[in-house]
């Protein structure tokens, strides 16, 4: 029933999220970092919490400046929002419009075509290349770009010269939307300072364990942060609340810890893809925090691996319905995978 509902709203498909559930088990569906915060960003959220009757900072400044730091950028080339999601739905507001197509890929993050309806904005979708490679020919050259990179489901990055040409042929903004970049992709981000159409986005959710607090965050020229500031402005000046601010600038400071818990995720992602490949599975090359398999029965396998307790990412219809999305867990969470996929036998 949708009685009262406005003519956009009955017209949406929603974006469906991985599944959260309420019972123990192995978790490998929904990219989340097999290791916990910083032990500086709960000391940082517990001295936060004593001020919560105070608004936070509408700018986020503090986030800001450990943002700009991190990457050798300057705060006012930074803009902060609840998770990357929040921020790339800003930028289509901010940079797109409806009279130019905005290309992306036919295989990638599904809210891309959400946002884009939402909007009132046309996608045109450029199919990845037999081997799931991005058609940089294809997406280079037209008004507006969105892509993931590394790509997802796939996992597979896109060459930091590949991603420059992108963005040197585009006439209009290119987002590279960077969710699992440090997890072994180049980053686009040293190109801000050589190109005012490119917009780099970022989460904290992946690559520092803060999948629950929401922090995302765009860097670009400071016209750019500008428009996205309007926007914000124009829907909710205080996106982002003290706790998340607080937490995330400490997460953001804590270089070492961070760098330490990714060597450990990527080489179990080496381990995990050399042990699926020993069993005769195709793995695609992956710089994320996930690889993507190939099954002879994929969906099967997912139910069969969620009777078991351990839950993957099943993607269905077109070129992924072959696959399953795993998220990297610990040594110990994939080994309990491998084992249940044996006794299941499954291929």
């Amino acid at each position: 029933m949708k009685k009262y509902w406005s003519e956009k709203a009955r017209g949406l498909t929603p974006y469906t999220a991985g599944e959260q559930p309420k019972r123990q088990c192995i978790k490998l569906n929904t990219n989340e970092n097999a290791y916990g915060p910083s032990p500086t960003v709960l000391s940082a959220i517990t001295e936060a919490a004593r001020s919560l009757r105070l608004y936070p900072a509408p700018d986020s400044g503090g986030l800001r400046q450990a943002a700009a730091a991190c990457h050798g950028v300057t705060e006012g080339q930074v803009f902060c929002a609840n998770g990357s999601d929040e921020a790339l739905a800003f930028c289509f507001q901010a940079f797109f419009d409806p009279s130019v197509p905005v290309k992306t890929m036919d295989v990638t993050y599904s809210f891309y075509p959400v946002w884009a309806k939402l909007f009132g904005l046309t996608l045109e979708e450029i199919p990845l290349l037999p081997d799931f490679t991005a058609d940089v020919a294809g997406l280079s050259g037209g008004g507006s770009v969105v892509i993931a990179n590394p790509n997802a489901p796939t996992g597979i990055a896109l060459p930091l010269a590949q991603v420059e040409e992108i963005v040197k042929r585009t006439s209009g903004i290119v987002i590279v939307d960077e969710a699992y970049a440090a997890f072994g992709a180049q980053s686009a981000v040293p190109l801000i300072a050589r190109y005012d159409n490119l917009v780099v986005v970022r989460t904290l959710s992946k690559s520092h364990s803060l999948a629950g607090l929401r922090v995302g965050y765009v860097l670009a020229h400071e016209n750019l942060i500008s428009a996205l500031n309007t926007i914000k402005d124009s829907f909710n000046s205080y996106p982002l609340d003290r706790l998340a601010q607080a937490g995330a600038a400490a997460a953001l400071s804590d270089t070492a810890y961070y760098e330490a818990a990714t060597a450990k995720i990527i080489a179990t992602r080496e381990y995990t893809v050399a042990e699926f490949e020993k069993r005769g599975f195709t793995v695609l090359p992956s710089s994320a925090n996930f690889i993507f398999v190939r099954f002879m029965d994929a969906e099967g396998t997912a139910a069969a691996l969620r009777s078991h307790g351990i839950l993957v990412r099943y993607f269905p219809g077109g070129r992924t319905k072959d696959f399953l999305r795993v998220t990297i867990g610990t040594a110990e969470q994939m080994n309990e995978l491998f084992t249940a996929l044996e006794e299941l036998k499954c291929r």
